[in-house]
């Protein structure tokens, strides 16, 4: 098979025979692996293309990715900057454009450890909210790189609440200028990748105030560095943050501004904008303000957070096979921990979650597609969907994620523990994820907010028309609820009608209680906001069970499209019918609570999971090798497609630098030290 060629092509110092324990998993195949990558990746000619990306980056020395786990925070910021800028003269010369797919595969093959991040989201914040005349003064010089831009929203005392940013940017019609101000300390812009030491220029997210009013948050674009010789400009105090849990390639920074002024022209005004005279001019809802945020919450699920669980997934998977520990039977030898139930109860539903988060984030990248430019004209329709899909999943799949690559991390014992595993690193950058573009409560909180607003809309006017008119994703609050699972045996809940059914009774019963609830409260007096607080969890819950029902549906109908391949979609029914099943039996009370289900029904369910996890156990080590992950991009000892973790690991180990620089301690301390305690011997 073209994958297993690919996939086994030694590219490194190590090229030993693969395990037998992992061969052996690849033989007998009960479906082509190479296919279901394809599926994954859109098709055989986008494979294709990124297994050729992938082998122009690995044959270039500067991006090697082995040595960053001895790396420090200065290292690992220089190696980063080193590995950008020499991909950006190498996109340039092979004619690769900044928003081709060659350089998605780039960031794939690197694992992200690049720069200039920050500086892509900027680039899509010119695009949602620059005008056309913006877009074709900043766009090209931010594309040849003559400027490097941030994008600076978050501050040290507010992050997802817009609403509440201090800086201000304050018009001054007598020279037709924005004077840019941090008026506290909170104020200060704080996290912006690539704003530590990095970039020249900030979309600086800030309180616009005009003809004696404020206005709310607008874009300004904001020269900091020197072009001449990259020093603050006048009125800029700009610097690094400081070490963090990870992502120490990217220089997070913090930046304040004392009254610097920008010309009128450089606020972000294809939605609204400032006249000479101060006249403030609204051209869409202030809701488009929030386009660019959007953008990136769509971006990430397929960049960082997905990407992060089948890494995980795969270097759990693959080392579950390769490791043996104790005995299922005395007299049999130690057997491979994937034969147990409870590392497979561990490990599988998160290679289902992983395969249901892809297909829900390319049902949610076409949906965008198809809104994104609408949008950018005007027509805002979709926006308020838009916004409500890219915040719920961004919050449920980068919470999902998180915990999912920790399983994967702690399934790997000690192992597990060490940064050559991979595994600390996927769950210390993944985990960022629950706080940027967006707090995973606030989230939550928003999707809830539509969730209620649509259901008592669809109560006041007992859903004439609404059916038509709801959004696709909402429209089972229509729909007629069953009252009673139908399931009588243990096969029923392998029906992707009866499981999405029941995800739908749960979604709806939890959004109406929460809905009722808070209508409940403002009816006998209490202010609405109060209300609202004092019913928040109720609302998570509510938007948690709407978006785990998004995943089950998205899953189902994604799988309807391979029907005709018979090999594929039983393999991949199994994931669906798992994931379903998972998030049941996570959450049974929720199912139990009505009466939908009964106990009874809750054993059938329990039965048909753990079937499931025997029927998968053989096909586990080809699911997670058609994520196709290289072992340059995986960079784990524990993970490598060859399988010969120990080997690797010991390897590994003696490239650290306290193994081959000596030991300066002993003179300093230990020496002295054993002398002093040697005379009492």
């Amino acid at each position: 098979m073209a994958n297993q060629i690919y996939s086994t092509t030694p590219r490194s110092t190590w090229n030993k025979r693969v395990n037998p324990d992992l061969d052996i998993e690849r033989q007998n195949k009960s479906f082509n692996v190479e296919r279901l990558t394809n599926i994954l990746d859109g098709g055989a000619e986008f494979t294709q293309k990124r297994r050729q990306v992938e082998s122009i980056i690995y044959s270039d020395p500067i991006f090697i990715l082995k040595n960053i786990y001895f790396m420090s925070q200065n290292q690992r910021y220089e190696a980063a900057v080193q590995k950008s800028v020499h991909c950006k003269k190498l996109m340039k010369q092979r004619g690769w454009k900044e928003d081709g797919v060659e350089k998605k595969y780039i960031y794939r093959a690197l694992a992200g450890d690049m720069t200039f991040v920050i500086h892509s989201v900027f680039q899509e914040a010119l695009k949602s909210l620059g005008s056309d005349e913006q877009i074709k003064k900043w766009g090209p010089l931010t594309e040849d790189f003559q400027i490097i831009a941030t994008y600076a929203q978050t501050e040290m005392g507010h992050g997802t609440y817009l609403q509440g940013l201090e800086t201000t940017a304050t018009y001054d019609a007598s020279t037709q200028e924005f004077v840019l101000n941090t008026p506290t300390l909170s104020a200060t812009k704080w996290w912006p990748g690539d704003l530590g030491r990095t970039a020249t220029h900030a979309l600086v997210l800030a309180q616009l105030h005009c003809s004696g009013r404020r206005h709310g948050m607008h874009g300004f674009l904001v020269p900091i560095r020197s072009l001449r010789d990259h020093s603050p400009l006048p009125g800029i105090t700009v610097g690094d943050i400081g070490p963090k849990m990870d992502f120490n390639q990217i220089d997070n920074g913090f930046l304040q501004l004392d009254h610097v002024r920008i010309p009128r022209e450089n606020m972000l005004s294809r939605f609204a904008q400032v006249l000479p005279d101060g006249t403030y001019v609204k051209q869409g809802t202030p809701q488009s303000n929030y386009l660019a945020m959007i953008v990136t919450r769509i971006h990430l699920l397929s960049s960082e957070f997905i990407p992060a669980l089948m890494k995980a997934c795969t270097i759990a998977t693959r080392y579950s096979v390769v490791r043996h520990q104790s005995k299922i039977k005395p007299s049999e030898p130690e057997v491979k921990i994937l034969d147990y139930q409870t590392q497979q109860q561990k490990l599988f539903p998160q290679v289902a979650m992983a395969y249901a988060f892809h297909f829900t984030e390319r049902s949610n990248t076409e949906f965008f597609q198809k809104s994104y430019q609408e949008i950018i004209n005007g027509n805002v329709t979709s926006l308020p969907e838009l916004h409500v899909l890219s915040a719920g999943m961004k919050a449920m799949v980068s919470d999902y994620c998180i915990q999912g690559a920790e399983v994967c991390r702690r399934a790997c014992g000690g192992h597990g523990y060490s940064l050559l595993s991979g595994l600390p690193s996927l769950v210390t950058k993944v985990t960022a994820s629950c706080t940027y573009e967006g707090e995973n409560t606030v989230l939550y909180l928003q999707t809830a907010r539509y969730l209620v607003k649509s259901y008592l809309q669809l109560q006041s006017s007992q859903g004439s028309l609404l059916q038509t008119t709801l959004p696709q994703s909402i429209q089972y609050l229509t729909l007629p609820q069953t009252d009673r699972c139908p399931a009588q045996k243990t096969e029923d809940f392998l029906s992707p009608t009866l499981y999405t059914e029941a995800y739908a009774h749960v979604a709806a019963r939890l959004i109406r209680s929460s809905a009722h609830k808070l209508r409940d409260l403002t009816s006998s007096g209490t202010d609405q906001h109060v209300a609202w607080n004092q019913t928040a969890i109720l609302h998570v819950q509510a938007a948690k069970a709407h978006c785990y029902y998004f995943t089950v549906k998205t899953f189902v109908d994604s799988l309807r499209k391979l029907e005709n391949e018979p090999e594929i979609y039983q393999v991949l029914k199994r994931l669906c019918d798992l994931h379903a099943l998972h998030g049941l039996l996570s959450n049974l009370g929720d199912f139990l609570y009505d009466g939908y289900m009964s106990g009874a029904q809750a054993d059938l369910a329990r039965a048909a999971y753990f079937e499931l996890l025997s029927l998968i156990r053989k096909d586990a080590v080809l699911l997670t090798d058609a994520f196709d992950f290289s072992d340059e991009s995986l960079n784990s000892a524990l993970g490598c497609y060859d399988g010969n973790a120990y080997e690797r690991l010991f390897e590994w180990a003696q490239q650290s630098p306290t193994n081959t620089e000596g030991n300066p301690v002993y003179e300093k301390y230990l020496k002295s030290f054993f002398k002093s305690n040697r005379s009492k011997l």
